[in-house]
C-alpha cells in the first residue's frame, strides 16, 4: 500500500527588481563627489599656480629680512612684480613700462586704482626716497592681494 504524496513543483523565487538599488549603490555617487572634490582641491593648491606659491614666498622673504632698509624692500619687490608680469604677459607689454604706465598695468589685475594711488605709489619713488617704513606694511599686503589674483601663466619661470 502505497501512499501517493501530494507534492508540488520547485518554486523559484521572484527576480530582484533593478529598485531600490542595493545599500551600496548609495554609497558609490557620494564616493564620486569626494573624489572629485579631493581632487580639485589637490590641482587648486599643487598643481594650478606655481609662480604665485613662488611669488608669496618670495615675498615673504623680503619682508622678513632684516638685514635690508625699507627702501632696499621697496626696491626688490619692484624688481619682483617685473619679473612676475614679465612671466604672464608678452615682454614687450611689459618690459618698457615705467612711472604711471607701470602702476596701471598692476592695477589691471586688481580691478581698481590701489597701485596708483594707494599704497602702491611708494613703487615708483620708495627706493629713492628715505624712510618709508610706514608704507611697507601696506604695500606688503597690497602685493599678497595682487599675488593671489594672478591668473595661471603659460610657463613657468619667477
Amino acid at each position: 500500500m502505497e501512499q501517493q504524496l501530494d507534492l508540488r513543483d520547485i518554486h523559484l523565487p521572484p527576480p530582484v527588481g533593478w529598485w531600490p538599488p542595493a545599500p551600496g549603490w548609495y554609497l558609490a555617487p557620494l564616493l564620486v563627489i569626494v573624489l572629485v572634490l579631493l581632487l580639485w582641491i589637490v590641482w587648486r593648491r599643487l598643481i594650478r599656480n606655481p609662480l604665485r606659491k613662488a611669488l608669496l614666498r618670495e615675498l615673504a622673504a623680503i619682508e622678513s629680512s632684516e638685514v635690508l632698509e625699507p627702501a632696499e624692500k621697496i626696491g626688490r619687490v619692484s624688481v619682483l612684480l617685473r619679473r612676475a608680469c614679465l612671466t604672464l604677459y608678452p615682454r614687450q607689454e611689459v618690459a618698457g613700462l615705467t612711472g604711471q604706465n607701470w602702476l596701471e598695468r598692476l592695477d589691471s589685475v586688481l580691478g581698481g586704482r590701489h597701485f596708483r594711488d594707494g599704497p602702491g605709489r611708494c613703487l615708483i619713488d620708495g627706493p629713492y626716497r628715505p624712510g618709508g617704513a610706514a608704507q611697507l606694511d601696506d604695500l606688503f599686503a597690497l602685493c599678497r592681494t595682487w599675488a593671489r589674483k594672478l591668473p595661471r601663466p603659460r610657463h613657468h619661470s619667477l
